[in-house]
């Protein structure tokens, strides 16, 4: 039985050198790739790179006096935090400011333009019926009717999954009309008691404009804003249905397929964000549609969405599409044929990449308890932040060259092992964290740097307790090969229960935390399971081949194993026993 055993652990001593060109082969693909992905060097947080910091401010609701408390404004910021961070792993920071103020600091090198509308723009989401449409300003030719449409992507459709796809909606053409006025009759009409009126209700454009003298107050008040409203300027599309509730039509503007600016009038609000469960952005390669965007509502939110696309299914365009309005603005304004009633529902078009996860971005995370106008956009410096880093830097560097004449002092020739092993750690923990930022948008902060320079002393932890198990053989009077094979055992037990508590706290602070200190936790982790790696493919293989050479395997007393100088016991021997007795007379 002990012949098996012998023999597995010779082979186990002659292939170190797997494992230390696997680990080889390892970091010259990872610096390979970081180059060739065009990021050499890590990206910086808001602190050490600067950035831009927003300031938000919530604004009580109509008839809501007393929205704006803690419970409301804490689950704001985590709506905000989820929403700014599914752009990536971001190192953004959301967090409240006084009672009402809410602030964003985005680090550079995200987008922070695609970021900050994705934060900026935090009104409830609604899905409400396109009443009347046409393109804005100068750009329209002529009044349009209710039932055409520049669409903001002339082919967005919406479709139940269980179904075949709907037949994209009109776009581009309008019917001509002398003076704007001519917009009141199709407006009135659209504006009558059932808010998606069936196609034949819809007359034309070039009805008389004294019709529109029968219309009630509120809506000739609606015809008078449509009218006037150019969403080419900024200030009318800030203000346009601003103190519109949910339940009352409005206008609103947004952006079609040609990058024109469009307005319209909406009906109330019959699905609102709360309603969607979920949504996401994915690729169709089945049918060749390209991105879309997948919903899925909840038990109530499908009821009314079902009803809704009912009756817009039975009108003619514009008035069988909804608006997804965020903000005041149409993010999105897709059409139907049918009624939607599977409890989901997807969005397909001309989407890009981009527009697709921003649209389910905004879908799946729209709905805040609040409305908050932007207070102010500042650009932040990161010459505080590049200060503190360079104190931190000199404080690491302090630390590290501490631990390296602690390790020459007292491990002597061993401390060239461990000294190789922190610089495999630290060319590893560099490339990745470089690899990390253009791909989940991972960024380098203060903290994190700090978690980098605590995980030097977890390293170098794991060292030394291998290296104590080895010198505790050779006290035992063992030679150094058998010791090394003997304590290593022994050694990987005590590492890894260490190595498991320290990341058990970095997974649980990150998971807690937000912000910053998820940066320290995110680096701690990391460099702990990189300690795992390197211990077990760098550190282990180099001592196995280098306990086979003269210098550490005779004992030298440079070598940090000099057994007089660890009061080794004497060598154990093996004394053969005699078979029988010695007659000692006869000797």
């Amino acid at each position: 039985m002990a012949a098996p055993k012998k023999g597995r652990s010779s082979s186990a001593q002659s292939r170190p050198g797997r494992s230390l060109a696997l680990i080889l082969i390892a970091i010259v693909a990872l610096t390979g790739g970081m180059f060739l992905s065009g990021h050499p060097t890590p990206r910086l947080g808001i602190d050490l790179a600067g950035g831009t910091s927003i300031t938000l401010t919530a604004k009580n609701e109509p008839g809501q006096p007393n929205a704006i408390n803690k419970t409301n404004m804490d689950t704001a910021v985590d709506i905000m935090n989820r929403r700014v961070n599914g752009l990536g792993v971001s190192e953004a920071e959301v967090q409240t400011q006084g009672s009402d103020n809410i602030i964003v600091n985005i680090p550079k090198g995200t987008n922070s333009e695609q970021a900050r509308k994705q934060v900026g723009t935090t009104a409830k989401l609604y899905f409400r019926p396109v009443l009347a449409t046409e393109v804005s300003g100068a750009d329209a030719t002529a009044s349009p009717s209710p039932s055409s449409s520049s669409s903001k992507k002339a082919t967005d459709k919406a479709t139940d999954k269980a179904t075949d796809k709907a037949s994209p909606s009109s776009s581009g053409s309008t019917t001509p009309s002398a003076t704007a006025t001519s917009q009141g009759r199709p407006v009135t009409d659209a504006l009558k008691a059932d808010a998606t009126p069936s196609a034949s209700s819809s007359p034309s454009a070039s009805a008389s404009p004294s019709a529109s003298s029968s219309a009630d107050p509120a809506t000739e008040k609606l015809q008078a804003e449509y009218a006037a409203l150019d969403c080419r300027k900024e200030a009318q599309r800030t203000k346009a249905g601003d103190g519109s509730k949910a339940d009352e039509p409005t206008v609103a503007c947004g952006q079609n397929s040609g990058g024109q600016w469009q307005k319209y009038v909406l009906g109330p609000a019959e699905v609102s964000g709360t309603d969607v469960k979920g949504s996401q952005a994915v690729y169709d390669t089945q049918s060749g549609a390209g991105w879309k965007v997948t919903m899925d509502f909840t038990s109530g939110g499908s009821k009314k969405f079902g009803s809704i696309t009912g009756k817009l299914a039975q009108n003619q365009p514009p008035q069988n599409q909804f608006a997804i309005v965020l903000d005041g603005d149409v993010v999105s304004d897709p059409s139907v044929s049918q009624a939607l009633t599977g409890g989901s529902a997807e969005i397909s078009g001309s989407f890009d990449q981009t527009e697709a996860q921003d649209l389910a971005n905004m879908l799946k995370y729209g709905a805040l308890p609040l409305t908050f106008k932007e207070s102010s956009v500042t650009t932040v410096t990161a010459a505080l932040g590049g200060e503190q880093l360079h104190a931190g830097m000199i404080a690491g560097a302090i630390g590290l060259g501490l631990v390296i004449i602690y390790l020459v002092l007292y491990y002597r020739g061993l401390s060239l092992i461990a000294i190789a092993s922190l610089m495999v750690s630290a060319v590893l923990t560099y490339v990745i964290m470089a690899l990390l930022g253009p791909t989940i948008g991972f960024a380098l902060n203060l903290p994190a740097v700090c978690g980098a320079i605590v995980a030097i002393g977890i390293t170098a932890d794991s060292f030394i307790v291998f290296f104590e198990r080895i010198r505790d053989e050779i006290r035992e009077g063992r030679t150094l090969r058998p010791a090394v094979e003997r304590a290593w055992p022994r050694a990987r037990r005590t590492i890894l229960v260490s190595d498991f508590v320290s990341f058990l706290a970095a997974a649980v602070l990150f998971i807690v935390t937000v912000g910053k200190v998820q940066g320290f936790a995110f680096t701690l982790g990391l460099t702990t399971v990189l300690d795992v790696v390197v211990v077990f493919f760098f550190t282990k293989p180099l001592m196995t081949i280098l306990a086979r050479k003269e210098f550490f395997a005779s004992g030298h007393k440079w070598s940090g194993l000099d057994p007089k100088r660890l009061g080794a016991k004497p060598p154990l021997r093996r004394t053969r026993r005699p078979s029988a007795p010695v007659d000692t007379k006869e000797a």
